[in-house]
């Protein structure tokens, strides 16, 4: 059997690799070939087969695969085998809206899009309240298989605390210092429609950050894969760049507190029952004009919203207060987003679509079928 593996355009992360390390430790007679870019060569093993995202060779190799397996869209032309399977695994439950129900893209992007859509033969949801959205906002009528994300199994995992603990040291940072994971989303229209000048706009003071919580305090930044590589120099600032850390989910261990706006990360972060604070500071504008949301971000917010630079320091110097004012409200997300993230969810993907000795891709349907969700 050979499966093609693709995270991001190229990166060696979220679901497609906890599936794919759960095929290996498996020992099963599998050809595992990944796309990959170039900012993440080394991320790979030395003994897996890879080839660049977007070249010759991986529309080859796409072309030959019996089983794809991508968390986002493929803006490859390839043709699909008939009897190959293509499992899309995706990488975020929706707060923002997506695809269809974006309130603006620009001209044939969504279009091109659907190239890709009519490929896909399953899909996996987190949850399911994103199994409506996903439908909704794709227009998929396959299977969508509420298992939880595998990405997430690593957050409830025994190798937690010693994750957390290398991931650290890799970073230079000390045990007793509070780790602030910041990961903004991208801007449609920065990217899109900017003039190629700054695709990012940096909105904390790091001077007030660092005056106000002291060194014991460290900031992480990790931009969304549109935009990582597009930061303007942060040398000599109070900020570590952590976009091109292979996995956010190693990140998600060592960090102490995340900090986002929009980011589906807020519901992968809170599998590890750490504080969440939101800075949306574009609300109005985000909401109303360039992408809107599914929910009523103020309503299901884990965690505080602040909108200024300075009411983030605040909350950061008053977290435990902070965490304790939101437990009810944290709780409640947590109940109705990551019920499924219990640290099994890889199994249950293998288990429906890779049985030992089974056909790859072939989900039994006495296991619930479409759209249930498989405890």
């Amino acid at each position: 059997m050979r499966i093609v593996y693709t995270s991001f355009r190229g990166l060696f992360s979220d679901s497609p690799r906890a599936v794919y390390e759960a095929l290996v430790a498996r020992g099963d007679d599998v050809t595992h070939t990944w796309l990959t870019a170039p900012v993440a060569e080394s991320a790979f093993p030395a003994d897996v087969e890879t080839v660049p995202f977007g070249s010759p060779e991986s529309i080859a190799a796409l072309e030959a695969a019996d089983v794809v397996v991508s968390n986002d869209h493929v803006p490859l032309d390839w043709e699909k085998r008939p009897d190959a399977f293509y499992l899309q695994t995706w990488h975020g439950t929706p707060l923002k809206r997506i695809h269809n129900d974006v309130l603006w893209a620009p001209e044939g992007r969504l279009a091109y899009l659907e190239h890709d859509i009519a490929r896909w033969d399953a899909m996996l949801s987190p949850n399911p309240y994103s199994t409506g959205r996903f439908r909704q906002a794709f227009g998929f009528r396959g299977p969508v298989h509420e298992t939880g994300y595998p990405r997430n199994d690593l957050l409830s995992s025994p190798e937690r605390d010693a994750v957390r603990a290398r991931v650290r040291a890799g970073l230079g940072i000390d045990d007793d210092a509070r780790v602030v994971l910041y990961t903004p989303t991208w801007r449609d229209d920065l990217v899109f429609e900017g003039t190629g000048e700054r695709d990012f706009d940096f909105p904390v003071d790091l001077a007030d950050f660092t005056d106000r919580l002291g060194k014991d305090h460290v900031l992480l930044l990790r931009l969304h894969n549109m935009v990582s590589d597009r930061l303007e120099s942060i040398d000599g600032m109070p900020v570590q760049d952590v976009s091109s850390y292979p996995d956010i989910r190693d990140l998600y261990l060592a960090a102490d507190v995340l900090v986002t706006d929009y980011s589906s990360t807020m519901f992968d972060f809170a599998v590890t029952g750490k504080p969440i604070l939101l800075f949306p500071y574009d609300l109005d504008e985000y909401r109303d004009r360039l992408r809107g949301f599914y929910v009523d971000l103020e309503e299901v917010a884990p965690g505080p919203i602040v909108t200024t630079s300075g009411e983030l320091v605040d909350a950061l110097a008053d977290l435990d207060a902070v965490t304790a004012e939101h437990a009810d409200r944290y709780r409640s997300f947590r109940e109705t987003y990551t019920a499924l993230e219990d640290g099994n969810a890889t199994g249950r993907v293998l288990d429906l679509f890779f049985p030992p000795g089974g056909p790859a891709g072939a989900a039994d349907p006495t296991r619930g079928g479409d759209d249930s969700a498989h405890r």
